[in-house]
């Protein structure tokens, strides 16, 4: 297996989407935060910075009520993310401090990071704890994140919110956890010839059409919203790698210089991305 080089990230933001914290039957699948809580917590222990963006709330919440279906009326959703976001971070808490990391809870929505005032309020309150090493953990504000007229709150998924994360706290990767092994040439569920695509240097339009479509019932997003997600870590020169969350310790043998899923990293990233073929 040929390397990449790895070893000058320090500051590492990690996304963990609903289909690897939630079994199909909506209980949580607390091994796999389990081998999330000891693998961050051993990045942090080897002088790592780390921020967490978790996924899970709603489909936390579905669990506790026995829901099967993700309900479409907008105040469900948000009592739902009420409920689960309760149990979430009491697991998280749980998990990591039998490893002996200490964690925070920052919940966001997009206009705190649309204002100046407020995103240097949230910028100064994650440097702050990642310099006294502690992980934060970021969601969505669901009970209170919704489009309505030009009042801008949701990232519409927590991948957007991850990248956006990436970019503004300044992380030299994102690695995002999914229930795929990574970008292929076609839907690998159907099509047998498909390809895993290692190393993507753009997000055109021919990218995003083959990108599939919404994720599991418990969550939001698909391959689509990790595209777009890569393309805003692209128009800023960062570095993304898309990998299979199903065994969490993955992250070590992508620090390790595995090559691991598919990584997204601009040609050359002192030079400007041609923005008529990079999604928006």
């Amino acid at each position: 297996m040929t390397s990449r080089h790895m070893g000058n990230v320090s500051r590492i933001v990690v996304k963990i989407g609903t289909s690897s914290l939630m079994h199909p039957n909506g209980k949580i699948n607390l091994q796999a935060i389990d081998q999330l809580s000891y693998t961050l917590t051993g990045l942090v222990n080897e002088g790592k910075q780390v921020i967490l963006v978790s996924s899970g709330a709603i489909g936390a919440g579905m669990g506790q009520l026995g829901l099967i279906n993700r309900p479409e009326e907008i105040p469900k959703q948000q009592a739902l993310a009420s409920i689960g976001q309760s149990e979430l971070m009491t697991v998280y808490q749980q998990r990591f401090a039998t490893y002996g990391q200490k964690i925070s809870q920052v919940l966001l929505t997009h206009d705190v990071l649309d204002y100046p005032q407020s995103r240097e309020y949230v910028h100064n309150t994650i440097e702050q704890l990642l310099d006294w090493g502690i992980i934060p953990v970021v969601n969505e504000n669901d009970t209170v994140a919704v489009d309505e007229l030009d009042h801008r709150t949701t990232f519409g998924d927590n991948d957007q919110l991850s990248a956006i994360v990436a970019v503004r706290s300044h992380a030299d990767l994102l690695i995002m956890l999914s229930d795929i092994d990574g970008f292929y040439t076609g839907n690998p569920h159907q099509d047998p010839h498909a390809k895993l695509i290692k190393e993507l240097h753009q997000v055109t339009d021919d990218s995003l059409k083959r990108a599939g479509g919404a994720g599991t019932v418990f969550g939001t997003g698909g391959m689509a919203t990790k595209l777009k997600a890569a393309a805003h870590i692209l128009r800023h020169n960062h570095m993304m790698v898309l990998a299979n969350g199903a065994n969490p310790s993955i992250i070590f043998n992508i620090m390790n210089g595995e090559e691991i899923g598919t990584l997204f990293i601009a040609e050359n990233n002192s030079e400007e991305l041609d923005d008529d073929r990079i999604i928006k």
